[in-house]
């Protein structure tokens, strides 16, 4: 807690650092090529926020390889490269050669470019569901390699690249005390319901979301030292039931009554550094 509070004083105090308010903040953070000093603070929200202090992920190591290298988003807050580093070897353990990182965020955090609404704090990541071929792809392959669905065309059941090795490292991903949630596909979960025969309680921090049948989506909660905000627990229980009525609506779209957009609802990469958290400007304007 004293840190805490020390950190966030030091980036108040930085707060006469001369930056436009009106700037795009995605202009901003996807223009630094490298981290701030200082110690590292994830500042916000995950979709609203930034970061000092990251680290990076380096391009290759022993049971990883970073992806899509021209984004330079193999940024985050220690605590995310450590826990990414630490998943790589339970997938070698399953039997992976390691994991196909994508994306985490940029060097300072913030709104990205394209891509991406949440991201912005340094404790997001993508994982990629491919299990690698080779621990040794240049940059450039790195650029044209694709990661692969473990979803089956028509969205109800698991292709045949789903294996072991997946329900291994979500599992041991979900069991980390440092991870809030973990964002995949609903046939994945619910495979996955189907599949564990002992111990549940982590299943509950797997959640269905669309558009994630080729990598997961893990999230840390806010590290001590930091000034940001956790987003919601899950709720209580397994959340298989949940995850199978996803399921269910895509095999009767019928069963859905469309919510209406939200006026009020606008993408991070229209945010204005004005509307960031203050700290961020301090962050921005950083050497």
């Amino acid at each position: 807690m004293i840190r805490k509070f020390l950190t966030a004083a030091a980036l108040l105090a930085g707060l006469a650092a001369p930056l436009s308010a009106q700037s795009l903040a995605k202009d901003v953070f996807g223009n630094f090529r490298g981290a701030s000093q200082g110690p590292p603070v994830s500042i916000g929200y995950y979709s609203k926020g930034c970061g000092q202090g990251f680290a990076q992920l380096p391009e290759s190591g022993p049971s990883w390889q970073a992806m899509r290298l021209s984004r330079n988003r193999n940024w985050g807050h220690p605590e995310l490269v450590d826990f990414l580093v630490g998943l790589s070897r339970v997938a070698q353990q399953a039997g992976w050669r390691g994991l196909y990182i994508g994306d985490m965020s940029q060097p300072r955090g913030g709104p990205m470019t394209s891509g991406h609404a949440s991201h912005q704090i340094g404790l997001d990541a993508d994982v990629w569901m491919l299990p690698p071929s080779s621990l040794a792809l240049s940059p450039a392959q790195r650029e044209r390699i694709s990661s692969a669905s473990v979803v089956a065309r028509g969205g109800t059941a698991l292709s045949p690249n789903f294996n072991g090795g997946h329900m291994t490292i979500l599992r041991a991903a979900a069991r980390d005390p440092r991870v809030e949630r973990i964002f995949t596909d609903p046939v994945v979960k619910v495979a996955m319901c189907q599949l564990e025969k002992g111990d549940r309680g982590w299943l509950r921090k797997i959640r269905p979301l669309n558009g994630h049948e080729s990598h997961f989506h893990v999230r840390l909660d806010c590290p001590p030292g930091s000034i940001c905000q956790d987003q919601e627990p899950p709720p209580p229980g397994d959340g298989c039931a949940e995850a199978a009525e996803w399921i269910r609506n895509r095999i009767d779209p019928s069963r859905v009554k469309p919510a209406p957009p939200d006026p009020n609802y606008r993408h991070p990469r229209t945010y204005r550094m004005a509307e960031l958290p203050a700290q961020c400007r301090t962050v921005a304007g950083a050497r």
